[in-house]
């Protein structure tokens, strides 16, 4: 199946979720970085001594050392170097290895991290890769989407334990077996309706923080469609340092959904 294919080809990628090797969240002042053990921060690969990482008033500034060995956004930086956040829509990428690893830096809930990738790390060049449940009818729904008032935010925790205000448009309703079920829906800003879940398969066949889900937005109708066979394990099903959602108490289904993804059965590290 296409999207299938589409899925493990993403995570596949040399700069995709299977490549993260590390997550560093930074303190105020100026910390040296590096892979060699006498850095404050060390770093699972690259350069011995990269330089300076430096947080300040929210803003992360490198300052590379001599033959620090990296790039900036593809060019080699010879001074101090304000970083863009991912925040920000264009995070700034530090790259070394020969452009095969680095970093970005992340801010989740006011908190400020560098997210370190690997193409060679064990979690890509050992991937297994996804094992599914059939797909089958019986797990794709016609679902009405019922609107909340305009502005709503629904309060969505994560993996590190932060807990967000989410844009939260409404939620979608199905019927299974005479049962009504519903999700409450989270808008990431593209019109699509992400739809975080857990159910009753959650830590047994499927990853027990739950799985995600995409619907299209609803047609003039009112109507979506929810397809469980396209649910999928969230990027901290296969390393340890994603930063992932969870679902809310709302969307933790009293329902035994034998559909999509399963749990992943590879190593994290």
């Amino acid at each position: 199946m296409a999207w299938r294919k589409s899925r493990v080809e993403r995570l596949q990628r040399p700069n995709g979720w299977l490549s993260l090797v590390g997550l560093h969240w930074l303190e105020a002042g100026d910390h040296s970085l590096g892979s060699a053990e006498d850095n404050d921060i060390q770093l699972a690969s690259g350069p011995a001594h990269i330089g300076r990482i430096t947080l300040t008033d929210g803003e992360v500034t490198l300052t590379p050392g001599p033959d620090a060995g990296i790039t900036v956004d593809g060019l080699t930086p010879d001074r101090a170097i304000v970083l863009a956040p991912d925040s920000s829509g264009k995070p700034s990428q530090v790259a070394f290895d020969g452009q095969e690893a680095g970093f970005t830096v992340i801010e989740r809930s006011g908190r400020l991290g560098l997210r370190v990738k690997d193409a060679n790390a064990a979690t890509r060049t050992g991937f297994v890769g996804i094992d599914y449940f059939d797909v089958t009818p019986e797990w794709r729904f016609d679902a009405r989407f019922e609107a909340h008032p305009p502005g709503r935010t629904i309060k969505i925790a994560s993996v590190i334990n932060t807990l967000e205000d989410m844009a939260n448009p409404g939620r979608v309703i199905f019927s299974k077996d005479g049962q009504e079920y519903s999700l409450e829906a989270v808008d990431e800003g593209d019109g699509e309706l992400f739809l975080i879940f857990a159910d009753r398969t959650s830590g047994k066949t499927t990853y027990g923080p739950g799985r995600f889900l995409y619907a299209h937005p609803p047609g003039e109708d009112g109507r979506t469609v929810v397809d469980f066979n396209q649910a999928y394990n969230p990027p901290c099903a296969f390393n340890a340092y994603s930063t992932c959602p969870l679902p809310p108490p709302e969307n933790r289904l009293n329902l035994t959904i034998n559909a999509g993804e399963k749990k992943y059965r590879g190593s994290l590290h």
